[in-house]
């Protein structure tokens, strides 16, 4: 389980380099709308579960039963040396 702030989790998505939304879609063999709904999209396609949302200061907080795909998410980043 891992919590972060919304706007913490904002800014790793704006972060991420163009494609890895459907690379990492790819390598966890899910939706490419699935990874965007995980960092706080709504497409109504399909729904990302097991994460958690509470209101509060910077955004609210943001619980993932199974952070995976934020784990990869940072591993991109850090591959690519970008500081989010």
């Amino acid at each position: 389980m891992d919590t972060i702030t919304f706007n913490a989790l904002r800014r790793i998505k704006d972060a991420l380099p163009e494609g890895s939304t459907h690379k990492m879609a790819e390598l966890l063999n899910t939706s490419a709308d699935y990874v965007r709904n995980y960092f706080g999209g709504d497409h109504r396609t399909v729904s990302a579960v097991g994460i958690h949302f509470e209101q509060g200061p910077d955004g609210g907080l943001v619980t993932f039963d199974d952070p995976t795909l934020l784990n990869l998410a940072r591993m991109v980043l850090k591959s690519h040396n970008i500081k989010y």
